[in-house]
């Protein structure tokens, strides 16, 4: 069982999101080696949270995690050979963030930390502590996901 599932208010937090969006649809596609977008979502989010908590920043800490739940928001395969995202990695924050706010009411924060995690990539850079912290956060979880899967496959 995961760890963040016993946080009753990371778990409230997610199932919302889970209620409002279609993010379950995230679970069909991988992200980074055999990840989901979904569980990478999930992590992103969840250790963004644990992250704040644990260096006691004043964050706002729902809108943190809502931020970092659908900043790959984007539902679909990105490695598909007969739809090729080519730049997926530049242009996948406006396609989240389009999705999103179709889906549910974001707010300043929410908006920016979905627009702008892919920075520096995303030339501006991001406007509120949420979203350095799921900037930083996402490219840890990423670079983990992507090594666990090569170590595999090479036996490091």
């Amino acid at each position: 069982m995961e760890a963040y599932s016993k946080d009753t208010y990371f778990m409230n937090i997610l199932k919302q999101v889970e209620a409002e969006t279609r993010i379950l649809q995230s679970k069909e596609h991988i992200q980074h080696g055999t990840t989901t977008v979904y569980e990478h979502c999930v992590q992103v989010a969840y250790e963004s949270y644990l992250f704040a908590k644990e260096h006691q920043l004043q964050v706002e800490m729902e809108q943190l995690i809502r931020g970092a739940l659908l900043h790959d928001y984007f539902l679909y395969d990105w490695h598909n050979q007969l739809t090729p995202h080519h730049l997926h990695g530049f242009f996948h924050p406006g396609v989240a963030l389009r999705n999103a706010s179709m889906d549910v009411e974001l707010t300043p924060i929410e908006h920016d930390i979905i627009k702008k995690h892919m920075f520096p990539l995303t030339l501006v850079p991001p406007k509120y502590l949420e979203s350095w912290i799921v900037c930083w956060i996402d490219k840890k979880c990423s670079t983990r996901e992507t090594l666990q899967r090569r170590c595999r496959e090479e036996v490091c």
